[in-house]
């Protein structure tokens, strides 16, 4: 059976707002990022029609392919996956936020980037929460660190944290993760860095955004519950 986005959509956004209701949560400070990876143009261009306008993207190229294509006329592009620094200038130019930098030399690069833009770029910082090897992100002792680093970089603007926590197939077992990034957040307001923001958080996906929610969300990011399984066929190799 075919997707049905406008539905898929309309069934997220309920969700969204019935999870933030049981957390006593304005349903509005929730944002819903389509994640993109790998799905085609004219998906996207569906959700687009059915009123969506913010999407998330891994791959720069493909990105790239996709922003040229559809264009940025009241659309918003976050990037949400890991990025290389030599691929920085490129981000910087294609997307209004980036939730993944998780080194200093990431951010030095992005800000030398942004100043040539002359722009200033809204990012997150990446927390590797459970300390996986597989996973990117500042380390949960590095984390406070890191900001203070960041935050004297004048065309970067730090809004918050993003987390990948390890995958479970009950949210339950994930919510003390989303917990530890909520807990790092308010340490990080506590000691009143200058020159950042710490308004979002950005965690949860198709499986466990709802408690994701629950415990501080501002953003979650959701691809298959609205665009149906991956084909990963439709990669970056296509785009190189």
């Amino acid at each position: 059976m075919p997707n049905n986005i406008n539905n898929n959509l309309n069934n997220i956004k309920k969700r969204i707002e019935d999870a933030a209701i049981r957390a006593k949560r304005d349903p509005k400070k929730i944002r819903l990022v389509a994640a993109s990876k790998t799905v085609p143009v004219d998906l996207i261009r569906e959700a687009v029609a059915a009123g969506h306008s913010l999407f998330g993207e891994n791959y720069i190229q493909e990105a790239r392919s996709k922003i040229e294509s559809i264009g940025r006329n009241n659309i918003s592009w976050h990037f949400i996956g890991h990025l290389q620094t030599n691929k920085a200038k490129y981000a910087v130019r294609l997307f209004d936020m980036i939730h993944s930098v998780d080194s200093l030399n990431l951010a030095r690069e992005l800000d030398k980037r942004a100043k040539k833009e002359n722009k200033v770029l809204p990012i997150l910082v990446q927390v590797n929460i459970a300390e996986e090897a597989t996973k990117y992100g500042a380390g949960t002792d590095e984390v406070i660190s890191l900001v203070r680093k960041i935050s004297p970089l004048e065309n970067l603007s730090l809004r918050g944290l993003m987390t990948m926590p390890p995958y479970f197939n009950e949210p339950e077992k994930v919510r003390p993760y989303f917990r530890e990034l909520k807990n790092i957040q308010v340490r990080i307001q506590e000691e009143g860095i200058p020159n950042i923001r710490m308004d979002e958080l950005s965690m949860g996906m198709t499986g466990d955004f709802e408690t994701a929610i629950e415990e501080g969300a501002t953003m979650v990011r959701i691809g298959t519950a609205i665009f149906g399984a991956r084909n990963y066929s439709f990669s970056e190799k296509e785009f190189s």
